[in-house]
């Protein structure tokens, strides 16, 4: 199993056709960077950890696509962010309207406390924010709410963000420029109340 782990991602699909040790290690790789993408980009910790093990579920039964597999993470996220998707658009028929996280942040928080033994008051501030922030990405349009989580939370590279959302890199910049402009908006009043007043923008 200590080998198994230096594999690349392409070696373990490949292997995990025939050995399931071998997605379990891919599961373990991949698990936590899309539970942060899904959960918030739907707002809903249940719901994230039910289209991640949909997301997974589906890596498994298409076990015969393997070889065609060109960069597994994009595949993975490809998956994840159409069930996201899918049920964003559910939602809507609701009329549902996601409210904010639980308290508990700790295993897919944005922002993490620098430290565990926050203070209470510090950590109410700091909820508080983590709260703001949520909300920001929320008001986002779907577009680009999906560009900024992969790029600023995942840390994806613009290239593979087209390839995900299947859209020329032009466009993905745009997005990503665009949901972070419209974010640094949302979030001035907080930003002033925090460090202070800032400089006026165009």
């Amino acid at each position: 199993m200590g080998r198994t782990h230096e594999l690349t991602d392409k070696e373990l699909l490949i292997q995990a056709a025939e050995d399931g040790g071998s997605l379990a290690v891919l599961v373990d790789r991949y698990r936590t960077p899309l539970y942060n993408f899904v959960y918030r980009f739907v707002g809903d910790r249940e719901t994230a950890e039910d289209i991640i093990q949909e997301t997974f579920l589906r890596c498994l039964r298409n076990s015969h696509q393997y070889a065609a597999i060109e960069q597994v993470s994009t595949w993975l996220y490809t998956i994840a962010g159409n069930l996201a998707k899918t049920e964003l658009r559910r939602r809507k028929r609701w009329h549902w309207v996601p409210i904010g996280p639980d308290d508990d942040e700790e295993r897919a928080g944005f922002y993490e406390p620098v430290s565990r033994e926050a203070l209470p008051g510090e950590q109410t501030d700091t909820n508080q924010v983590q709260a703001s922030v949520i909300e920001a990405i929320h008001g986002l349009p779907e577009e680009f709410r999906e560009a900024v989580l992969l790029r600023d939370l995942n840390g994806l590279a613009y290239e593979e963000i087209a390839n995900i959302i299947e859209c020329p890199v032009g466009t993905v910049k745009s997005r990503v420029n665009r949901g972070r402009i419209r974010l640094q908006q949302a979030l001035r009043s907080l930003a002033e109340e925090v460090i202070g007043p800032l400089p006026a923008t165009a």
